[in-house]
């Protein structure tokens, strides 16, 4: 195999409650990218349409996840990326982490697989410090394994997938503000009341059960953070009646997407996440702030080859 184009999906990290260890892959947004193999050695970035980000590949989470993993591989060659994004810089559902992890993982495919998944996961997340500051794998872990992911520990690294139950669907308001990543990790407070941490705890225990007795209820109990959500909320305007209009319309919950400005709302079925959306609209076309929203079932492949 010479050159490969894939599909890299979107992702929502967090997920309420699983701060920088939560995560899932949506299937009905992400980037699409095509990689070939050169006799030049090194990464060279050719072509990016859709968004403003760097061709430099040490300046581009996918230049640089790419080389973290060709220099542990024994490839001699060099790797040529075009990077279609149709995920917003900023926008707070992965854009950062499909590139790198896409990057890893199609060129793991173009050298016939030497690297497990773990260690992809592992390349994906240099982009990803590049990107933040922070080397999390909350977005790249469901990016590359699908479904839902638990990053279990960061060191050493370990990251459990999760069931996915198949009526869950996932709908994303994205209003037109930037929240960067790197701003919104430096407000939170780096320490917290071993209360706050106890409820935490509950709920991740509860989410994690609830995926995989495909419990929605106590799905929808445990969407609840308690330490990061409402520091960041006062980035988002509209955040709270965006809450409260979708569990009016039946959500089982709804947070903020990685570091925003996105909000997630989970809901069984798709009906029910079509008058989420709906009531997002309305929340704000209220506000007068202009949005881009999406319906997806979760991507249980995560990344895959496409023509």
């Amino acid at each position: 195999m010479e050159q490969i184009k894939i599909f890299s999906p979107a992702t929502i990290a967090n997920i309420s409650c699983g701060f920088d260890v939560l995560g899932l892959a949506l299937a009905s947004i992400g980037d699409e990218m095509l990689l070939r193999k050169t006799e030049k050695p090194g990464v060279r970035i050719t072509k990016i349409l859709g968004q403003n980000l760097p061709l430099e590949t040490s300046q581009n989470v996918a230049g640089v996840a790419a080389l973290a993993i060709l220099n542990e591989s024994d490839y001699q060659g060099g790797i040529e990326i075009e990077i279609t994004k149709r995920i917003k810089a900023g926008s707070g559902i992965g854009s950062s982490a499909a590139s790198a992890a896409g990057a890893v993982w199609a060129i793991n495919q173009l050298l016939n697989k030497p690297f497990t998944e773990l260690e992809l996961v592992k390349f994906a997340m240099e982009g990803e410090a590049l990107a933040s500051g922070v080397a999390h794998a909350d977005n790249v872990a469901p990016a590359l394994l699908g479904g839902f992911t638990l990053v279990r520990s960061y060191d050493p690294l370990d990251v459990i997938k999760i069931n996915t139950p198949s009526e869950l669907h996932a709908t994303v308001i994205h209003p037109q503000i930037e929240v960067k990543t790197s701003d919104s990790r430096k407000i939170l407070k780096t320490t917290i009341s071993l209360k706050d941490g106890v409820k935490q705890w509950g709920n991740v225990g509860g989410l994690i059960a609830g995926l995989f007795l495909e419990d929605y209820e106590l799905i929808g109990r445990s969407l609840v953070d308690h330490i990061v959500e409402p520091i960041r909320a006062m980035l988002i305007p509209g955040f709270n009646e965006v809450k409260m209009a979708t569990k009016n319309a039946g959500a089982l919950g709804t947070g903020i997407s990685g570091s925003g400005p996105s909000i997630f709302s989970l809901s069984k079925g798709e009906k029910t996440a079509e008058k989420v959306a709906q009531a997002m609209k309305e929340v704000y076309t209220t506000i007068g702030v202009d949005y881009d929203i999406y319906i997806s079932k979760i991507n249980k492949k995560g990344i895959y080859p496409i023509e």
